[in-house]
Order: C-alpha cells, then sequence, then structure tokens
C-alpha cells in the first residue's frame, strides 16, 4: 500500500472540501436531515444577528428618555430571541451529531467490507491495531469533523457574513475594515496551519502503531510467557509509547502555538473596533447604542475567526484520517472477480497446469507444479512443511492466483469465475478454525437464515456430534466462545476443544455441499477419539466429491486415489496411490516404510515401560 502523503491540502478550504469528498455519499441519502441542519444553521445566524439590534434600541430608547412600554417590549422580544436561539442551537448540535454518526457508520461498514475483501497479502502485513485504528479511529475523526468542525465553521461563515453586511450598513468604512481584518487573519491562520500539519499526521501514525503493537502482543501473550519475552516486550513497549508521546507533544505545541497568535490578533480587532465606537460617537456620527452594536458585533465577528482557530487542531487531525481512509479504499484486490459464471453441480474436476506462485517479490514457493483429477477422485498431497502444500491449497481457493501457469475446476478457468461463486463450490477445512461469539446454529449456517435447523441437526448427526449437541443446554441457540475465547455458558459462551472446533468446520462444508473439499491439515490437531469421528465423518464428506487432503500424517491418505508429493515446491513423485506404495523405488514406499518403523519403535517402548511397570507393581 502506498505510504501516506506527505502534504495535505493546501489550505483548510482544501482540507474541508476533502473531507466532504468522502463523506458527500454516505451524505446524500441523508438529505432531509441535511436540509434540516442547513435551516437550523440559517435561523440561528440569524437570531444572533438581531439580538444586538434589540439591545441598542433599549440603551438608545433609555439614554432618550423613551417611555417604558417599548423598552419592556424590545427585552420581551431579546428574551424570545435568546430562548430560540438556545433551541435552535441544541437542536442543530443534535441532528449534527445523529447526522454524523449515521454517515460515519456507514462509512465503517463500507470500511469493514472493504478490508475482509482484500487479499491475504494484505492482512499479513498489517497488524489488528492498524484495521482498527482504520475502521474506528479514523472514521470517528470524520465525525468529528462533520459534528463538530464543519458545523462551527458553516454556522461562524454565516455568522460572520452577516455581521460584515449589517456593519457595512451603518458604516460602510467600519464593515470594509474589518473585512479586510478578517481576510488578513484567514490568511494567516491558513500559513500558521501548515506548520502543524506535519506533526499532527506524524502523531496519527505513532497512535496506530501504539495500538498495533499492543494488540499484537497482547494476541500472543503465551507464546510471549513461554518464551520468556515480557521484558524485551516491554522494552519495546516503552520505545513505542515514547514515540507516540512525544510526536503527540510536538502536535500539541505547534497547535497551542497557532491558538495563541490568533487570539492575540483578535483581541486587536476588538480593541480597533472600540476605538472606531468611542470616534464616531465623539464626532456625534452614532448613538451609545450604536457603539454598543459595533462592539458586540466585533465581539461576534472575533467568533467565527476564533472558531476557526480553536478548531484548527481538529481539522489537522481529521486530514491525517481522511489521507488514511483515502489511501485505504483506493486499495484494489489483486484477486480480481471474473464473470458470475457457476461451476456446474456435483464433483468437480480439477487441472493444474504448469503453476508457479510466489508471495510478492520473494522466491518461487511453486514451481511447475501439474496435476489432474477426475470428478469424485481423491488426492493425497504430501511434503515437509514449507514445500508449498497449502500455497497450493490457497491457490485453488483463489486466496492467489498463480504467478505462472493455470488452473481450471469444471473445465474453468478459476479467473473467469468470480470470487463468490468459486467460494460457493469449493470447501477449504484448515487447522485453525474461526469461532464467532454466537449461537450454535449461526456458527454452523454461518449467520444463513434460510438454513432451517433440520438440516443443521441433521449435519451434526451425520458427523456423530449428537451427545455433544445433546449437552448443550439451548441446543441450537447455546452461544459459544468466540475463537479463542473463554468462559462458561451465559457468560463468555461455551468453548469448544480443537477438534471439535474443527467437526464444526466439517458440519459447515457438508451443509455447504460443494464440489470440491480440501482438508489443509485438519485432523493435524486431534486427539486420538476425536480423530475418529474425523475419519468417520470424512467418509460421508468426501463421498461423490472430489477432493484434495493436504497432511503430515500418512494414515490420513489412507482413502487418496492418487498422491502428490511436493519439495521445495517442485513434484518429487505423482501417481496412483497403490501402484507407487507397492513400488520398492517410490518416495511414497519410502515413507510409509519410515513411517511404519517409527511406529512399531514407539509401540515396543511403550510395551516396554508397561511390562517394566508391570514387573515393578510385583516386586512391591
Amino acid at each position: 500500500m502506498s505510504t501516506a502523503s506527505p502534504t495535505s491540502p493546501a489550505g483548510p478550504a482544501s482540507a474541508i472540501r476533502s473531507h466532504f469528498g468522502i463523506l458527500s455519499a454516505y451524505l446524500r441519502p441523508l438529505w432531509p436531515r441535511v436540509s434540516l441542519l442547513a435551516f437550523l444553521l440559517l435561523a440561528g445566524t440569524g437570531l444572533q444577528v438581531v439580538a444586538p439590534q434589540l439591545v441598542r434600541r433599549v440603551i438608545d430608547g433609555a439614554a432618550s428618555g423613551a417611555g417604558p412600554q417599548p423598552l419592556v417590549a424590545a427585552a420581551f422580544l431579546f428574551l424570545l430571541v435568546g430562548l430560540g436561539n438556545v433551541l435552535v442551537s441544541a437542536l442543530r448540535a443534535y441532528v449534527g451529531g445523529d447526522l454524523g454518526w449515521r454517515a460515519t457508520n456507514r462509512l465503517r461498514a463500507d470500511l469493514t467490507r472493504h478490508i475482509l475483501a482484500l487479499d491475504l497479502p494484505f492482512h499479513e502485513e498489517r497488524g489488528l491495531g492498524e484495521l482498527l485504528e482504520r475502521i474506528d479511529a479514523d472514521a470517528s475523526a470524520l465525525n468529528g469533523f462533520l459534528s463538530t468542525f464543519a458545523l462551527a465553521v458553516a454556522g461562524n461563515a454565516l455568522l460572520l457574513v452577516g455581521v460584515l453586511v449589517v456593519l457595512s450598513r451603518e458604516q460602510w468604512w467600519l464593515g470594509l475594515g474589518l473585512a479586510a481584518f478578517s481576510a488578513a487573519m484567514v490568511v494567516g491562520l491558513t500559513r500558521l496551519r501548515s506548520l502543524a500539519a506535519p506533526h499532527y499526521r506524524a502523531s496519527r501514525q505513532a497512535n496506530a502503531a501504539q495500538m498495533g503493537f499492543v494488540a499484537e502482543r497482547v494476541a500472543g501473550v503465551e507464546d510471549i510467557r513461554t518464551c520468556g519475552a515480557v521484558p524485551y516486550v516491554m522494552r519495546r513497549f516503552r520505545y513505542v509509547a515514547v514515540t507516540a508521546f512525544q510526536a503527540g507533544r510536538r502536535a500539541r505545541v505547534h497547535g497551542d502555538l497557532l491558538g495563541a497568535v490568533s487570539s492575540t490578533l483578535l483581541k486587536l480587532g476588538s480593541l480597533g473596533a472600540l476605538a472606531s465606537g468611542v470616534y464616531l460617537h465623539q464626532t456625534d456620527a452614532a448613538t451609545i447604542g450604536t457603539v454598543y452594536l459595533i462592539v458586540h458585533y466585533a465581539e461576534l465577528l472575533a467568533r467565527p475567526l476564533r472558531v476557526l482557530s480553536s478548531q484548527a487542531d481538529e481539522l489537522q487531525r481529521t486530514s491525517a484520517a481522511a489521507d488514511r481512509i483515502r489511501e485505504l479504499l483506493a486499495i484494489a484486490p489483486a484477486v480480481r472477480s471474473g464473470s458470475a459464471r457457476a461451476l456446474p453441480a456435483g464433483p468437480l474436476a480439477v487441472q493444474v497446469r504448469d503453476v508457479s506462485f510466489r508471495y510478492g517479490e520473494g522466491p518461487l514457493v511453486l514451481a511447475d507444479v501439474s496435476f489432474a483429477l477426475r470428478p469424485g477422485e481423491v488426492l493425497g498431497l504430501l511434503g515437509r512443511t514449507g514445500g508449498g502444500k497449502s500455497s497450493m491449497a490457497r491457490l485453488l481457493f483463489r486466496f492467489h492466483d498463480p504467478t505462472a501457469g493455470s488452473i481450471t475446476l469444471g473445465g474453468v478457468d478459476v479467473r473467469q469465475l468470480s470470487v463468490e461463486g468459486l467460494r460457493r463450490s469449493v470447501g477449504l477445512v484448515t487447522q485453525d478454525v474461526q469461532l464467532f461469539g454466537a449461537s450454535v446454529r449461526d456458527n454452523i449456517t454461518l449467520f444463513d437464515r434460510q438454513i432451517p435447523d433440520s438440516r443443521v441437526v441433521e449435519a451434526i448427526d451425520s458427523l456423530s456430534l449428537r451427545s455433544w449437541f445433546e449437552r448443550l443446554s439451548r441446543g441450537l441457540d447455546t452461544i459459544l466462545a468466540p475463537h479463542g475465547g473463554r468462559g462458561a455458558e451465559g457468560g463468555g459462551g461455551v468453548g469448544l476443544s480443537a477438534g471439535e472446533a474443527q467437526l464444526l468446520a466439517l458440519t459447515r462444508v457438508f451443509l455447504k455441499d460443494p464440489g470440491l473439499v480440501i482438508l489443509d491439515e485438519a485432523s493435524s490437531r486431534l486427539d486420538p477419539a476425536t480423530e475418529r469421528l474425523l475419519e468417520r465423518a470424512l467418509d460421508r464428506l468426501l463421498s461423490g466429491r472430489t477432493a484434495v487432503i493436504i497432511a503430515h500424517r500418512l494414515s490420513t491418505i489412507e482413502r487418496a486415489d492418487t498422491v502428490l508429493i511436493l519439495e521445495d515446491g517442485r513434484v518429487r513423485e505423482y501417481g496412483p496411490r497403490a501402484a507407487l506404495a507397492g513400488d520398492a523405488g517410490s518416495r511414497l514406499f519410502s515413507l510409509l516404510h519410515s513411517s511404519a518403523a517409527t511406529v512399531d519403535e514407539a509401540s515396543s517402548e511403550a510395551a516396554g515401560a508397561a511390562e517394566r511397570q508391570e514387573a515393578g507393581e510385583v516386586d512391591r
């Protein structure tokens, strides 16, 4: 992914347009609320401009000796205007906040959907903390921009225009002078803003790195403790925490400097307005009420500029967030979905022709691999760790596309298929099974409400999970603990062992009814009792389906029709399992006999230990 741009938009106006450019697609469906918000902004501006006029009427009336009735009427109107302003301000804050959350929640959903659709290399290169920062914190920054900054700037910009118009009607040169002062302030704030921009981006990036570090280390806490790496992790944490603190401090210092300079300039503007009012009064060009009006409007004029200054910090933070969101949405998956053509029903033929594959710019992990499976045929895929077995499974499931060569399923090149259509016809079970903090029903059906409970129970029975299922007090409604979770039923959810989780994954495949089943070391973490259940389940699962079984255990491939052995990403041996097993010169023959010798040796040692233990008990 491309890194963050070293420069942000040239000025506040460009940044605001950039932020609204991201949010506009999410604001259009909410146009009634946007229209209501615009009306409230206009109403609030009008009430703030009208209120000082009523005060001037009271002051001038009292100075001229007017009767109490017009003064009381003006005061009453002033009270109504004040109450109306409070009500409009409250409604504006509510509507703005509601609009911001609705828009950015849709943005969060799209970001999550986009991230889930990206390729595995994207997820392998980025930590959980960084992705959470993108989805939640960056979207929250845009929510703050819309519900706080944008409202403040838009409302005060309208107020600025209204004040300048009214002051120009009083004294044209006064309105012109304050307009020039406001323009100079905007230019000055824009120049000062550029000083803080790099520091805010650095602070944002440092915070993301800190979150990513913590999330990854917490996820691997067992390995960290086992290896005795806690002191090292704490030293690294201190480094990333100090880096984030220093970056944040630099950003705050530059932001405070911007605020101090702008506040000083605003006070000078108010002082100039007061001096102008005194001059006009001394020359009989203005009444006391008019002097009050000029000074009050000058303060109102200072407020929009002060808000712009105080919100510059927020604008810097949201600029970095908007840049990061834009970069994320610009990332396209390398695996492109083809047409919506569906694969034929039933067992699929598999054809792998001269396939080579590498991860990124790394070395080849598969080189010129070719094999073919007839519909309903079972392939046993063997090889040492790192030999390319799991990479081949990922290519068949189209987590990646081959660097060279082609793969066809059911006579169709996988590149021509939609990703969703291919994965509906291919079932994959790996060592690690993802469980969700949801009901047993939802974990098996993957939240597909169209699958009836009868089919789910039938699949459970077919895998001999009835005894486990009957122990659940709420049946299919029982909540499971998420992957890696802990807790009891009614609290954190019912936990499953590694073996039960893999059996549940097989149940998912039953319901999916794919034409090709890929088992990637699916029995590597099973205890003997669960493995016996798995063997019975596999007999049913593989019946009438094409399958690729990847395993270290040779016993796992006894049901294979064909065997493919990979070494260093190349085909070492390929052929019918029975023929290779009976050929004394084959690699499979050597593996089978070395495995049998190992098993016999282990059995002899176990028998000897039992005999020694029995003899010891007799002696005692």
